[in-house]
Parts: structure tokens; sequence; C-alpha cells
């Protein structure tokens, strides 16, 4: 059942669920780029560096402690506060529906170790749109790369069944929980699958990344240290959440370091 009235949203806020985040701050950021706090220590714990292709789920180390409303109720993210260490931060809450790893820096040859990535077991009510539109794909890094800057050619299937290229530019040292974005190509909608990832030069030490494939759920921001804000259902966009979602924190850094985060989710149903 879906939530169509403000009365019954004021009614499912008064029986919310929440999900309390608590998590540390990662060194070495740069101002400007994406983080994923997946390997970030405190609550939840931290996520597990992937090995082979798998589906994530709410029952993975690292994915909010969310106990979804039983069928045939429709879950929804409704209300967020939230207090970072950072004057100001920007955080984003997406669905983690896959990932793999097992990608170095040290190698110039195509990767397809644990590769393609596809979507294969996720349901389409985690993926939404057809066209693949809705789905964000990162090149995600557990451990740092060596400090020669290359650019990363990855091989990507589209939502027509084409196979193309894109290029991604790496800085020197990538560091990890440093995401880079994977963008559709030109005239494409969106991305299906990842089949492969190619250096174009080795950056000198192996380090570890891997492939992730997310699902933008909601967004918010801090402007002062320390102090709480709040975003409604109505800032929130009231989003629709799969049973079985995978929630992770994704920060666009605005410093060195990504700061600590920490606040509690409310989960609603109708």
């Amino acid at each position: 059942m879906a939530i169509t009235s403000r009365d019954q949203l004021i009614a499912a806020l008064a029986n919310s669920r929440h999900v309390l985040f608590d998590k540390a701050s990662i060194s070495n950021a740069v101002a400007g780029r994406f983080y994923s706090l997946w390997r970030a220590t405190g609550q939840p714990g931290q996520g597990a560096i992937p090995a082979a292709t798998a589906v994530c789920d709410r029952t993975l180390l690292g994915a909010f402690n969310l106990q979804p409303f039983a069928s045939p109720a429709t879950n929804y993210l409704a209300w967020v506060d939230v207090a970072t260490s950072l004057a100001t931060a920007t955080l984003e809450i997406h669905d983690r529906l896959c990932h793999q790893g097992g990608l170095v820096g040290n190698l110039a040859t195509l990767q397809t170790t644990n590769l393609p990535l596809t979507l294969a077991g996720v349901s389409a009510e985690r993926i939404g749109a057809e066209d693949f539109s809705q789905l964000q794909w990162w090149l995600e890094w557990y451990a740092d790369t060596g400090s020669t800057a290359v650019t990363a050619t990855v091989t990507v299937v589209c939502d027509d069944d084409s196979t193309q290229t894109v290029a991604v530019p790496l800085v020197a040292t990538s560091r990890a929980s440093g995401l880079y974005q994977v963008l559709p190509p030109p005239g494409k909608n969106g991305i299906k699958a990842v089949n492969g990832v190619q250096l174009s030069a080795t950056t000198g030490t192996a380090g570890s990344f891997g492939v992730t494939c997310t699902r933008y759920r909601a967004g918010f921001f801090t402007v002062v240290a320390n102090k709480a804000e709040m975003y409604d259902w109505a800032a929130l966009g009231l989003p629709e959440i799969a049973p079985d979602a995978c929630l992770s924190l994704i920060q666009l850094c605005s410093a060195t370091t990504t700061g600590t985060s920490k606040g509690v989710a409310r989960f609603v149903a109708g």
C-alpha cells in the first residue's frame, strides 16, 4: 500500500522505525570528490572488502540495520536528523545493489577478475527505471594505489545492450574509500553491467579496488560543525525503500577528511 495523503503520512511517522548511524572519519580525502563510508568504522559496522561478484542486501555488515515493515506495506525513508564534525558536509543514502573487488593498480592489461558485474539477482524494485538511468556505477578504492596518475578505460554494457568504453581519469595516489563515477557514454541512458577495466599504465602500487553499483535514494547536508540538521519527507522526496535494500552512506567531501557523521533515519510504511 502506498502513502497517498498527508494524514496517512502523519500517522505513519507516529509509528516510524529508527536506524542510527555514527561513522568515523576517513583521512586522506580530497575536497570535491566522492567517498564511500562503507569501510568507515562505527555504526553500521565496517563493511567487508568484496572479492567475488555479489548482490548486496540489508543483511550485509555495513548496511543500515533496517527491519522493514512486512509486505504488503510499502517502506519509505521519511526523516533524517544528521550532524557532522565538518562545517559543511554533503551526505547521500544509496542502496548498494552489487559489488566486486580484486582489481589492482599495477597492471596495464585488461582486468576481468571477478567481472563482469551485472544486475543478475537484483530485483526490479531496487533497480528502478527500466533504462537503468537511476543507477550509479563506481570504481571504489579499498587500498591506496600508486603515485602515477592514469586513465581507467571501463568496458560497459549500456541500456540498449551495446558495449561501450568509458574513460575515467584517476589521480595520483588514489586513496582507500575514494570513488570514481563511471558515467553513461554520450547518447546512452544508463549502464547495466561492467565487463572489464584497463589502466593506461601501472600506478606503481597494486593497492586494491573494485566496481560498485548503487541507486541514490536521498541526500542532505550540514552547514555548521556539530549542529544537527533536520530533513523531513518533503526535503528527502519520500523515496520508497525496498525491503532488502542495502542502505549505506556516500559523501561528497569538502575537506581533507570526511569528518564524523552521526544521526538517525526514520522509516515509515504505507
